[in-house]
């Protein structure tokens, strides 16, 4: 059951490769992509950033076009081959993706120091630097979308727009909204979850089912998208383990590291420029959630896609890919 652990926010591929679980509804079906050969990165680079280089790939027109568009992986502890469905849109502007520090092929210090939400955000203007940014649209997905909203709030010069895909806003409501979902499940699953939680046992083999349960229902409900499995293959190899459970925990609804405090609700009215809330139907950052936090940014809506949990680049990638042309169609 181990698989469960090394599948968390990044969108790993053990997870969408483990069998799936019997649902009382299926959700509607995925419209698969054709696609089966990686992206060549058009340019690939080291950038200097504090406490150490991160590797970078950037794909369409980074330069003398519309505004590229960052993306921030999950996790903590994610690589970039969980962003690698934003990919395609590198048709009709720049697409940067980028590994954090400890993280993929980034440089792996393994300062735990360093291993702070001030320090990942800086590394959003060490990207700036080296790609040459001064017009951006900034892009995070799970713990991506906690840094890229931390940055846009800060209100920087030469950002257009900000996408937030099932961010991590507050970790007080991402529990609550696992609290909900997990009321929803077997009570024998409810009942291993408890006694885990009230022993510390989170090795518990029923916990370890329940908590694979979960995922299969709220984190990827799909096995790897076309596009995801010739980039990564079968496994991820790259997902750091250690930097998820010292400032995450063991289970993506058990929280025992150094963001169980962690709350930027206060951030959403700082953030200035125009806003897209993305979430899954069967989101791990459930919809009332997502379309509250929208409302409380001055120019933000949200879209949600059916029939996905949280790792929709994965689960619909068809949808994934349409609600970005639909948002920047039209934007600098």
């Amino acid at each position: 059951m181990e698989l469960s652990r090394r599948s968390m926010m990044g969108g790993i591929a053990a997870l969408a490769a483990a069998p799936l679980l019997a649902e009382t509804a299926p959700p509607p079906k995925r419209r698969v992509s054709a696609v089966t050969t990686c992206p060549v990165p058009g340019v690939e680079m080291r950038v200097p950033a504090t406490g150490g280089n991160l590797y970078a790939r950037g794909n369409g027109t980074l330069a003398g076009g519309p505004a590229p568009v960052l993306f921030l992986h999950g996790g903590p502890g994610g690589s970039h081959l969980g962003m690698v469905g934003a990919l395609p849109l590198a048709d009709i502007r720049g697409v940067i993706l980028y590994d954090q520090l400890d993280c993929g092929l980034s440089d792996r210090p393994g300062n735990r120091a360093g291993w702070t939400v001030d320090r990942f955000v800086s590394e959003i203007d060490s990207m700036r630097r080296a790609f040459n940014l001064d017009r951006f649209h900034l892009s995070g997905t799970s713990w991506g979308g906690t840094l890229a909203l931390e940055y846009a709030a800060r209100q920087p010069d030469g950002l257009e727009s900000l996408i937030l895909f099932s961010p991590l806003v507050s970790t007080r409501a991402w529990l609550a909204d696992a609290a909900v979902w997990i009321a929803q499940m077997p009570p024998e699953m409810q009942a291993d979850i408890a006694e885990a939680q009230r022993t510390r046992n989170f090795e518990a083999d029923t916990f370890m089912a329940a908590d694979l349960f979960y995922a299969r229902r709220h984190l990827s409900r799909e096995r790897l998208s076309p596009l995801h499995l010739a980039c990564q293959g079968r496994n991820d190899p790259l997902f750091n383990l250690d930097l998820y459970m010292h400032m995450w925990g063991p289970s993506e609804f058990v929280v025992t590291g150094t963001l169980g405090d962690y709350d930027g609700e206060h951030l959403l009215p700082r953030v200035a420029v125009p806003t897209l809330f993305v979430g899954g139907e069967f989101d791990e950052a459930r919809p009332a959630t997502l379309k509250e936090f929208a409302r409380r940014v001055p120019d933000a809506r949200y879209r949600m896609i059916a029939g996905s949990g949280h790792w929709i680049e994965n689960d619909r990638p068809a949808e994934h890919q349409q609600a970005l042309r639909d948002w920047l169609n039209g934007r600098a």
